[in-house]
């Protein structure tokens, strides 16, 4: 699974005209499902992703997490994440997970970052033409890879 964190001020996700789910402060994710992607895989990205300290404590310094700061979850699903770029300009998606495995590990993964966080999380909508608008906070960005735990 790769994941795009981003502390946000506050996101949105709209489809076909309507805003399906909106934030204030807290993290707009992306999530690409992977071929051999695992509720393993999941679960050790909830777990980074609820423990990132990255929001500013009182001293300005980046010290608190999500939880700390009561902050806001929305989960987009992303297999362009998974996009291989070797040969040629236009992106191949062959490392993207087929819809029977994407769409319950979206699932899961959602799931279990509500019963993380006690809260429930924004979603897009799995497959749909999706407008994200976003004002990251910092900015601040992340990347993480469940293939590349560093």
């Amino acid at each position: 699974m790769k994941i795009v964190i981003q502390r946000v001020a506050h996101a949105s996700v709209t489809i076909n005209g309507s805003v399906k789910s909106r934030i204030g402060k807290g993290f707009l994710l992306l999530l690409g499902v992977a071929d051999g992607d695992t509720k393993e895989d999941a679960d050790w990205l909830v777990k980074k992703v609820v423990g990132l300290r990255v929001f500013d404590d009182e001293n300005g310094v980046m010290n608190r997490s999500i939880m700390e700061v009561d902050g806001e979850i929305l989960a987009i699903s992303q297999f362009t994440l998974l996009a291989s770029y070797k040969k040629g300009n236009r992106p191949s998606y062959i490392h993207a997970a087929k819809h029977e495995i994407s769409i319950p590990l979206y699932e899961y993964f959602c799931q279990k970052i509500s019963e993380e966080t006690g809260k429930n999380i924004g979603t897009g909508e799995f497959g749909a033409d999706m407008k994200v608008e976003l004002l990251n906070d910092g900015p601040v960005t992340i990347c993480m890879d469940t293939k590349r735990k560093e």
